[in-house]
């Protein structure tokens, strides 16, 4: 195990791993170059291009070290512009393994770990080998549970050892993801180009041509939801949930308790007639990392794809105490207000949660911890004052759930909006939230 005032390196084979894409895109281009024995400057170019990113990763890994020092992960990278970041392991929300392809081929693995804060720094080490990383998670996860402050040891995270919960069959997740609003875009589109190359092969070439990227757009998120979410099991061990799956990238996630800003539950259309459901979670932290676009960082991260609601029930109860389940719809009258979605309204709540429920067409069930709502807003438009009716937003870190109390009485929102507010304020007052409210 790594000691505190001892200073670590990357594995040697990091600057491979992480070129591995720009490698593999450059050795499509030199390869058939090579075959047919094309001689020439260009081909100098292409080797040279190799050489200069074999040389530029080398370097990174050369000035980068990490070590721990206290309750604190260090990490010291740079060339021109030297940088020393310090992660405070009491602000931790959740702790990755990710195993891209080409990282499980050599046996290595990236250590994440997700920071609370508005800023978009991430703490990263790409890569370690994958004994070293899982070791290295379960000793983190102890100085961050205070185990180690205690002058406790540990004993390292055993997620085949825990009681698992969740794992998704891949035949369901299949199903799932055709009935999906994706997966129908997808299997429409391929229809009419089969229908348009049957009656018109010239047009369909056009079409195939000039809409490329919208299938290939199409086409990547259909891949992306399947290879995240292939085989996922979620188990129970003592650092938190455990999350693990993965196709081609195999992701291992642990959930800490207590960092939950917010559950959501999605029922599509269709869905709904087979009774599926989606589990979502909102961590704290879930910032844009480096070779994450924009959209990607807001996605939800899903502790179960699909399954019934007997399946999100003992993982609901894991990630939030006390959740609400019976929820009390709208009154009649908002029904000329909301007409779409007037059977869908409703709310509840605990001592300790909010829960919400609204959609036209997908039905979004949302769970709120009091403890980490940021603000609530009463909000009253000009039909909702000539119905006498009201709505409350809670809002969240981030805003990535949206849970609203949607037209109600407005007596019963105004007093929903004190209740909450006061039951915010207590839940911030008892010993050892306010501590993680701060760290997250």
């Amino acid at each position: 195990m790594t000691e505190p005032d001892h200073w670590q390196r990357l594995h040697p084979l990091s600057p491979v791993v992480r070129g591995g894409r720009a490698t593999i895109a450059l050795a499509i281009v030199i390869l058939p170059s090579l075959a047919a024995g094309r001689d020439g400057t260009p081909q100098f170019v292409e080797l040279g291009v190799v050489v200069l990113l074999i040389g530029f990763g080398f370097v990174s890994w050369l000035v980068t070290r990490w070590c721990i020092e206290g309750d604190h992960l260090r990490i010291e990278t740079g060339v021109l512009r030297r940088q020393s970041l310090r992660f405070p392991l009491a602000q931790v929300q959740a702790i990755d393994i990710v195993r891209p392809g080409l990282a499980r081929i050599v046996g290595l693995a990236e250590l994440r770990l997700r920071m609370g804060g508005a800023s978009g720094t991430k703490g990263r080490l790409a890569y370690l080998a994958q004994a070293e990383a899982e070791s290295l998670r379960d000793r983190l996860l102890a100085l961050a549970g205070g185990a180690a402050s205690a002058g406790v040891e540990a004993a390292p995270e055993q997620p085949h050892d825990g009681r698992t919960l969740v794992a998704v069959p891949t035949p369901r997740l299949v199903a799932s993801i055709l009935v999906s609003d994706v997966g129908i875009v997808a299997e429409a589109v391929l229809v009419a180009l089969l229908v348009t190359a049957i009656l018109s092969p010239a047009v369909a070439v056009a079409v195939i041509t000039g809409g490329a990227a919208w299938l290939i757009a199409v086409a990547t998120l259909v891949w992306r939801r399947f290879n995240q979410e292939y085989k996922l099991r979620v188990t129970e061990t003592a650092g938190g949930l455990h999350l693990a799956g993965g196709l081609v990238a195999l992701t291992a996630e642990t959930i800490r308790p207590g960092r939950v800003q917010a559950v959501r539950m999605v029922e599509p259309f269709v869905w709904r007639l087979i009774g599926w459901c989606r589990l979502e979670v909102d961590l704290a932290g879930r910032q844009r990392s480096k070779g994450e676009g924009r959209e990607a960082s807001r996605q939800l991260r899903a502790v179960l794809p699909v399954g019934s609601r007997a399946d999100a029930r003992p993982l609901l109860d894991r990630l939030l105490f006390d959740a609400p389940y019976e929820l009390a719809p709208a009154p009649r009258r908002a029904r000329w207000k909301s007409p779409l979605r007037f059977r869908m309204i409703a709310w509840a709540r605990t001592e300790s949660c909010v829960a919400t429920r609204s959609g036209r067409l997908r039905r979004v069930t949302c769970w709120v911890p009091v403890e980490k709502v940021q603000s609530f807003r009463r909000v009253q438009g000009p039909v909702q004052r000539r119905l006498q009716l009201a709505s409350v937003h809670v809002d969240t870190a981030g805003r990535s759930v949206h849970a609203v109390i949607r037209d109600r009485d407005a007596r019963e929102a105004d007093k929903a909006l004190g209740d909450l507010v006061e039951l915010a304020r207590q839940a911030r007052r008892r010993p050892g939230v306010q501590s993680a409210v701060q760290a997250g």
